[in-house]
C-alpha cells in the first residue's frame, strides 16, 4: 500500500522571507510617539499620565503592527515577540505591587510620617539650600518616589524659600536634586526596579554601582548650594514648628518605633531576599504594628467600613485596604493629607499600564530591527567605550526631549545596549548605571517632558528657570560619561561571563 503524498504545504515554510525595514518604516514610529505623546500632553496636560499618554503607546503598538505586516510578518510574530517583552517584565510589575503596599500600610503605621517629621528637624537658617537638598534626598530614599517627595515637602520648602527671601529656583533645584538621588538609591524606586529588570541585573547590584556616580553628583550639588547659600540673600530665623507639615505629631504618634518596618526592610535587602518578598513582609509588618502605634488615625481610618466596630476586624480592615487602595487622611491640614494619602496596589496600575505599553512598543522596535537601523549606524562610529557610553547618553537624553517620558527612555536603550554592551566585554551592571543616570535624572529637565511639566507645574517655578540649580541633574550623567572614557569604575566581562550572558540573552 503507498502512501498518499500530501501536496499541502506549512503557510510558515511558504511563506516568502520578511523584508528588512526601510528607514521610512524606522522613522514612522518613533514620529509618531512623539506627534501623539506630544499631542497628549497639549491637549491633557500633566492629566495625559492619567491614561492619554499609555493609550499613546498602544496606539504606537499598533502603527509598528502594520509596519511589520507590510513588511511580510504575521500576527503570530507580533504575539510572540509581545509575550517574551511582558514576560521580561512580570518580576517587576509584582515587585512594584508591593511597593504600592507597603507605602500604604507605612504611612498608616507612621512609618512615612516619622520620616518626614524627623527630615524636617534638619532644616537650619545657615544652610538652607543644603538642607533642602539633604531632607528630599533621605525621604525620596525612603519612600521611593520622587514625585511624592517634590509634590509634598518639596512644595513645603519652596514655600518657605519665599518667605524666608531666598531663590525659589534654587531652591526648587535643591529640592529636586535631593528628590531624584533618592529615587535613584531607593530600592522601593519604580524605574530603579525597572532599570535593573530591563539589564537583568539583580536590584541591589544596581542601587550599589549607582551610587559611585550618585553620591559624587550629589556631593557636587551640595557645594554648589552651600557657596549658593553664602552668597546669596540673608536667611532670616526659619518658622519651625509654624510650618503646616510639623503638625504630624498631631496627627500621628512620632516615635522612633515607627521605623522598625524600614530598619527590617535593610535588614531583609542586606540578607538578600527577593525584593517581592522584602517589601510584602516590610508592609504586613507595618501594618500589624499600626493598631497599636497609630490607634486614632487607624480608627479615623477604618470609620467608614462595615464591620469595624470590631477592634480587631477593624484592624484587619484597615491594614488590607492600605495594601490594596492606600491610606487615607482627613486632618483639614492640605500637607499633611497630601503627604500621607496615597499607596496602595491600585496606585501602581496606571504606571503598570505604562510600563506595559512602552515595553511593548520597545520590544517590537527592537525584535523586528527598526530601531536597530537608526541606531546601528551610531553604535558603529562609537568605536571606543567612551564613544559608546556617549552614544547611550545621547539615546537616552534624546528619547526623553522626543517621547517626552523617562520611562522610553529607560526602557528602549536598555534593551538595544545590552547585547552591545556584553560583546564588547562590559558588564551589564554600568550599562544599568549609565541609562539611570541618562535618562532618569535628566527627564526633570525637559519642560515637555511629563516630569519636566510636573516638577515646575506643583513647585511654581518654571522648568527653565530651576534647571541650572538642579546641579544633581547634570552632574550624574557627566560623571557617568566620564567613567566610560575613563574606565573607572567600569567592570569588565571575562570570556565565559561575556558567553554565558549571551547565551542567557
Amino acid at each position: 500500500m503507498t502512501e498518499k503524498h500530501d501536496d499541502r504545504v506549512d503557510s510558515a515554510d511558504s511563506r516568502p522571507d520578511p523584508r528588512p525595514p526601510s528607514l521610512a518604516d524606522a522613522l514612522i514610529p518613533i514620529i509618531a510617539l512623539a506627534v501623539l505623546i506630544a499631542g497628549s500632553l497639549a491637549l491633557f496636560g500633566l492629566d495625559a499620565l492619567d491614561g492619554p499618554l499609555q493609550v499613546a503607546l498602544i496606539l504606537c503598538c499598533a502603527i509598528v503592527t502594520l509596519i511589520l505586516f507590510k513588511n511580510g510578518y504575521r500576527w503570530d510574530d507580533v504575539e510572540e515577540a509581545s509575550r517574551g517583552a511582558l514576560s521580561s517584565i512580570t518580576s517587576a510589575l509584582f515587585i512594584l505591587l508591593a511597593v504600592g503596599a507597603l507605602i500604604g500600610t507605612w504611612n498608616l503605621s507612621g512609618t512615612i510620617p516619622t520620616l518626614v517629621y524627623y527630615g524636617i528637624q534638619i532644616l537650619s537658617p545657615g544652610y538652607f539650600y543644603v538642607a533642602a537638598a539633604l531632607v528630599c534626598g533621605i525621604i525620596a530614599m525612603s519612600i521611593g518616589s520622587s514625585w511624592t517627595t517634590v509634590g509634598t515637602i518639596g512644595v513645603g520648602l519652596v514655600g518657605i524659600a519665599g518667605l524666608l527671601g531666598v531663590s525659589t529656583a534654587i531652591c526648587a533645584g535643591a529640592v529636586i536634586s535631593g528628590a531624584y538621588l533618592g529615587d535613584k538609591l531607593s530600592p522601593l524606586s519604580e524605574t530603579t526596579v525597572l532599570t535593573a529588570q530591563m539589564v537583568k541585573v539583580d536590584l541591589f547590584t544596581h542601587i550599589k554601582n549607582q551610587a559611585w556616580t550618585s553620591l559624587p553628583a550629589f556631593a557636587i550639588g551640595c557645594v554648589v548650594f552651600a557657596i549658593l547659600g553664602v552668597a546669596g540673600p540673608a536667611v532670616t530665623p526659619t518658622p519651625g514648628e509654624d510650618v503646616e507639615l510639623a503638625g504630624l505629631n498631631g496627627v500621628f504618634w512620632i516615635n522612633p518605633v515607627n521605623l522598625i518596618p524600614l530598619l527590617l526592610l535593610i535588614v531583609l535587602s542586606i540578607r538578600k531576599w527577593p525584593p517581592y518578598l522584602a517589601l510584602i513582609t516590610a508592609s504586613l509588618v507595618a501594618a500589624v504594628m499600626a493598631p497599636f502605634t497609630q490607634h486614632d488615625a487607624l480608627t479615623a481610618f477604618v470609620a467608614g467600613f462595615e464591620g469595624s466596630t470590631n477592634p480587631v476586624v477593624g484592624a484587619i480592615q484597615a491594614g488590607w485596604k492600605a495594601m490594596a487602595n492606600g491610606f487615607e487622611a482627613t486632618t483639614g491640614v492640605a500637607d499633611i493629607d497630601r503627604l500621607v494619602s496615597r499607596g496602595g496596589m491600585d496606585s501602581m496600575l496606571l504606571t503598570i499600564w505604562l510600563i506595559i505599553g512602552a515595553v511593548t512598543f520597545g520590544a517590537l522596535l527592537e525584535k523586528f530591527g527598526l530601531i536597530n537601523r537608526i541606531i546601528d549606524p551610531m553604535i558603529a562610529a562609537a568605536r571606543t567605550r567612551g564613544r559608546l557610553y556617549l552614544t547611550v547618553f545621547a539615546t537616552c537624553f534624546g528619547l526623553n526631549v522626543v517621547a517626552g517620558d523617562q520611562y522610553i527612555a529607560l526602557v528602549l536603550p536598555s534593551r538595544i545596549y545590552r547585547t552591545v554592551f556584553i560583546q564588547r566585554r562590559i558588564a551589564p551592571e554600568n550599562l544599568s548605571r549609565l541609562c539611570a543616570d541618562s535618562a532618569t535624572v535628566t527627564s526633570p529637565l525637559v519642560p515637555w517632558n511629563s516630569c519636566g511639566a510636573f516638577m515646575g507645574a506643583v513647585l511654581g517655578v518654571a522648568t527653565l528657570s530651576y534647571l541650572p540649580f538642579a546641579v544633581f541633574c547634570y552632574a550624574s550623567p557627566i560623571l557617568s560619561v566620564i567613567y566610560g572614557f575613563t574606565g573607572f569604575k567600569v567592570r569588565t566581562l571575562s570570556t565565559d561571563e561575556a558567553e554565558a550572558l549571551e547565551n542567557s540573552a
